[in-house]
């Protein structure tokens, strides 16, 4: 799922190698032009590698860095450990999002969400109303995502 995220918010973004490269060094992770190259291909690809947790997280703490400025003080540490509900939680961030943009946004990818079921996405793992984000609702997320930013482009 890492290496599809990377790819689809490039996408999204229109982000060329240069510009991936710098987000990933908003979040103090040197990455090389191969080392991308190889995230960014598919998986049937034989120069195909796997961007682990902690290099996704890099990249995410870089993208809200670029989006919203970076954050005085301290950096946050990036996560050696990644769930699709952290990955949900920073593209929200990222894109300065509310829940009502969020539920609009996977609307426009066919997914009903309530208010409180996102919201579940986004308690403690220890709530009991912790809901985990499986795949297909990041799916959708990043397909309304792409509809809305890359829409407004045409």
């Amino acid at each position: 799922m890492n290496n599809l995220v990377l790819r689809r918010i490039r996408y999204i973004l229109d982000f060329c190698d240069k510009q991936m490269m710098e987000i990933f060094m908003l979040a103090n992770l040197d990455v090389t032009r191969e080392q991308l190259s190889q995230w960014l291909k598919k998986e049937d690809d034989p120069d195909y590698k796997i961007c682990r947790d902690h290099e996704l997280a890099h990249f995410l703490n870089g993208l809200i860095s670029f989006k919203r400025g970076q954050r005085e003080g301290d950096q946050p540490q990036s996560e050696k450990k990644l769930t699709n509900n952290i990955i949900f939680r920073k593209l929200i961030i990222a894109f300065s999002l509310k829940s009502e943009d969020v539920i609009v946004i996977l609307q426009n990818a066919d997914l009903r969400v309530s208010k409180h079921e996102l919201s579940a996405f986004f308690r403690k793992p220890t709530h009991k109303n912790y809901r985990d984000c499986k795949d297909q609702i990041l799916r959708n997320f990043l397909t309304g995502l792409q509809m809305r930013i890359r829409s407004n482009d045409a």
